[in-house]
């Protein structure tokens, strides 16, 4: 049964961007529903209070996006008992590493090449534009999931921002959450308090110093126009949403209308 979540956002010490995405609400006036549906960034660090707060929501199934390498890198979950957990990689552990290491190798004239003058925010673009047609049967099988058992569920990456973010965006698009307020959730992640914790080893002075840190900013910002890129991609890939989570995604309007009623009030 799912537990009444209180008004006030908890302060989990181990764990960054966590919220509850109910009261958002939808075109034809209703409203995302409390206690069913969760984002945060991942649960590696989280404190026995932490895990103790995660317990009490009540959680069916957690849904971990992250690849191999995020998991090496930062650790596996913390284990709930009786809660399922879905790894679901929404990005290949290759992509980032060559770029990662140009990172730790404080390479300062090839990370200016591939971020100054906008290519970071031109990168994140790319990656939600590509993470909407190139991971139609992830995001397919998420949705089919919460149709069938899997709520209340959470929803995490690393940072709980890109990969769990669009996530978190198609679900509340499937049950007809306004555009506006998808995105005004997603900005959150941007609060200070939220924002990820860079916890990558550098060997090189250079790593991580401020002009470095500024360069990579576009990749640790939730940016409007990166989520706009993704719902833009929508509609010239399938012409609508509709279209999109009926031939992108095969989900049936009869799917999408159990969706509705398991997440919204």
């Amino acid at each position: 049964m799912t537990q009444q979540i209180p008004s006030t956002e908890p302060e989990l010490a181990g764990v960054r961007n966590f919220r509850d995405v109910g009261g958002l609400p939808t075109v034809d006036g209703r409203r995302v529903r409390h206690g069913v549906l969760f984002r945060s960034g991942h649960l590696a660090h989280a404190t026995p209070e932490d895990a103790a707060f995660l317990d009490s929501l009540g959680l069916h199934t957690i849904f971990d996006f992250r690849n191999a390498a995020d998991q090496k890198l930062e650790g596996p979950d913390v284990e709930l008992p009786g809660v399922r957990n879905v790894n679901l990689p929404l990005s290949d552990p290759a992509d980032g590493a060559e770029f990662w290491k140009m990172v730790r190798d404080g390479d300062l004239d090839q990370l200016r090449g591939i971020l100054a003058d906008g290519k970071g925010a031109d990168r994140m673009i790319a990656s939600y534009r590509s993470m909407v047609t190139d991971r139609t049967a992830e995001h397919s099988r998420i949705l089919h999931s919460l149709v069938e058992d899997s709520v209340p569920a959470l929803m995490h990456c690393a940072a709980g921002k890109d990969r769990a973010g669009l996530s978190v965006a198609v679900t509340l698009l499937a049950v007809g959450v306004e555009r506006e307020a998808i995105v005004t959730d997603y900005l959150k992640s941007n609060e200070k308090h939220r924002r990820y914790k860079v916890r990558r080893s550098g060997s090189n002075p250079s790593a991580y110093s401020p002009e470095v840190m500024e360069l990579l900013s576009p990749l640790f910002d939730a940016r409007a126009e990166y989520l706009t890129a993704a719902f833009d991609t929508i509609d010239v890939t399938w012409g609508d949403v509709d279209t999109y989570l009926e031939q992108g995604l095969r989900l049936t309007p009869e799917a999408r209308e159990r969706l509705r009623e398991r997440l919204l009030d």
